[in-house]
């Protein structure tokens, strides 16, 4: 498809062509990614964060059951901002990451019920849940498939599924062509499309009840930071704007390219 991007010839499944492993992976999201690498400063970006986090819980809300839905848990979880807004909703969230400071952030600042460990491996003992949340997950695992199965295990029957990731059959991924943002390896290792992703997940028994694209708020240092620093290393640029003070807000943006599917377990 595109150099190092691999689209199936069976299925239609769009992927890099890399194996990371566990500790290529550990390595990639320690704190670096969020402050540096990916992120300028992620603690700082933790309400307009929570802006997209709440966008999200309030499209969930509407297909939450009180007397059904009641224990959540979050894969993907990093600093815990999506888990500190859900808390209200559920009578309990969990989170697990594989990233060390987010996890102790999220355990000691805002007291969560969080563990740093790979999702594959970790024993979760009889704990059952009624929501699974991956937002902006999906695409950074190396076997979503087993991620899947597994949380088929940990849920049963009328349990929800919730899922944000890139479309790579949107408008503008295929206008955008390899110059679409969100192909990003070796951190974005899967590009899925409503109909790929939600043929993964009949597979795995569940069933697609919503599927919507949506759009975020972004803080105008981030969208900066990307910007000047990250793909054109013009750190004086963004030293510049960042001391005057001109991109401490945030704006919303929708391009149609990141979809929102929920899906019950049938």
């Amino acid at each position: 498809m595109y150099a190092g991007i691999i689209r199936c010839s069976k299925c239609g499944h769009v992927f890099a062509d890399l194996l990371l492993g566990h500790k290529r992976l550990k390595k990639i999201y320690g704190k670096k990614y969020f402050f540096g690498n990916e992120y300028s400063n992620y603690l700082k970006d933790k309400g307009v964060l929570q802006k997209n986090f709440n966008l999200r819980l309030e499209v969930l809300k509407k297909f939450l059951i009180p007397s059904r839905h009641k224990h959540l848990l979050e894969i993907g979880c990093a600093y815990g901002f999506f888990l500190d807004l859900a808390k209200q909703q559920f009578e309990t969230v969990t989170g697990i990451d594989i990233t060390e400071d987010g996890i102790l952030y999220a355990q000691k600042q805002l007291k969560l019920n969080v563990v740093k460990a790979d999702f594959l491996k970790h024993n979760f003992s009889k704990q059952k849940f009624d929501v699974v949340c991956l937002w902006d997950t999906i695409e950074h695992l190396e076997r979503p498939n087993l991620f899947l199965e597994k949380i088929s295990k940990l849920t049963k029957k009328g349990s929800l599924i919730a899922i944000t990731t890139g479309d790579i059959n949107s408008l503008n991924a295929r206008l955008r062509g390899k110059s679409w943002r969100l192909i990003h390896p070796p951190t974005h290792l899967h590009y899925f499309s409503g109909k790929t992703l939600s043929r993964l997940l009949a597979q795995k028994g569940f069933k697609v009840t919503y599927n919507r694209h949506c759009g975020y708020f972004r803080s105008f240092d981030l969208a900066s930071y990307n910007l000047f620093v990250l793909h054109h290393k013009l750190f004086w640029i963004y030293n510049l704007l960042h001391h005057t003070g001109l991109i401490n807000s945030d704006f919303f943006l929708d391009l149609h390219d990141i979809m929102y599917l929920i899906a019950v377990k049938q």
